[in-house]
């Protein structure tokens, strides 16, 4: 079991990987450091391992994919992930280090939008979704996460053992972020200095998809995560909607007697039934939640058993 592991997910870096690794190595010196090379055309792989990274491939395009097979088959007491193209200086690497080794923090978050990304980043719909992500999910999750989408991070083991990865691509560092805020881990946030990519390199984040990518992800995650917050404004909505649309029939049925619009008025029944089922749901599906956590909790008191007993954890040969 590694004490630090670095690891790098890349698409294609070869004008930076070298850098990324001789500082995480200066930085670092106790650490292994891996290159997770995915489906490069240029030499990433072939730079990284003459800098001295143990390079292996992910063969499934999209970094969600390399970050699922970095957890699954790196043991590792602290984590730290940072992307291969030079965006981030690596000098805050032992201050996260050490919130993860001494402070038992589950996951550390690099903030760049607290110094200076804004004046860095020249694209300004980047700027823009960050702070939209960043404001979203504080709001929905009642968090104080500074940073959602930095690709800077360090975890612990037992959050690395326990995460479940369902995103393929650059969604992952927003269900990072849920999930650990979810359920209750404990995250730390870090100002870390932030530089734009080097003339020639090209990043991989497609503004607009990947931008849509984000915001599906948030909002299926809230509805998965609250489900009774997001069935209850459903619910909400609804039973608005049923009495709008019932009160001027109401007032002229108490005024002739007759109810003319009976169409309106069985739509209103529908709608206020709609209402009802989407409250039980809500409620449903939250106790459903609770017993999900419950089993998280159990899980991680299984993975900190095992985490203390390094003799009975599979060695990387056996992966």
């Amino acid at each position: 079991m590694d004490k630090i592991a670095v690891l790098i997910p890349c698409y294609n870096e070869e004008k930076t990987i070298r850098k990324v690794v001789e500082d995480a190595k200066r930085a670092l010196p106790e650490a292994v450091v891996y290159v997770y090379d995915n489906n490069s055309t240029d030499d990433t792989a072939r730079i990284a391992r003459q800098a001295g990274a143990v390079v292996r491939r992910e063969y499934q395009q999209g970094k969600g994919n390399v970050i699922r097979r970095m957890f699954q088959q790196i043991d590792a007491a602290c984590y730290i992930m940072v992307d291969g193209d030079d965006t981030y200086p690596m000098e805050s690497a032992p201050e996260m280090a050490e919130l993860v080794l001494r402070h038992n923090a589950d996951m550390v978050v690099g903030d760049r939008l607290s110094s200076t990304y804004f004046e860095e980043n020249k694209r300004p719909f980047h700027n823009l979704g960050n702070s939209m992500v960043r404001a979203s999910i504080n709001r929905l999750f009642g968090s104080d996460i500074r940073d959602i989408m930095t690709g800077f991070r360090a975890f612990s083991y037992r959050f690395a053992k326990t995460f479940p990865v369902l995103s393929k691509g650059f969604e992952i560092e927003t269900e990072m972020t849920i999930h650990a805020v979810y359920n209750n881990l404990q995250v730390e946030n870090v100002v870390i200095a932030y530089r734009d990519r080097p003339e020639g390199s090209q990043s991989k984040l497609n503004t607009y998809s990947d931008g849509l990518k984000v915001l599906r992800m948030i909002f299926r995650m809230f509805r998965q995560y609250r489900p009774f917050a997001f069935f209850g404004i459903l619910a909400l909505l609804l039973m608005l909607m049923a009495v709008g649309f019932f009160i001027p029939i109401g007032i002229e049925y108490l005024e002739t007697g007759l109810v003319p619009k009976f169409p309106t008025l069985i739509v209103c029944g529908f709608a206020a039934l709609a209402a009802i089922q989407s409250l039980f749901a809500g409620l449903i599906l939250h106790n459903l939640g609770m017993k999900d956590r419950r089993d998280f909790e159990f899980r991680l008191q299984i993975v900190e058993a095992a985490c203390r007993r390094p003799d009975e954890r599979p060695s990387e040969e056996k992966l």
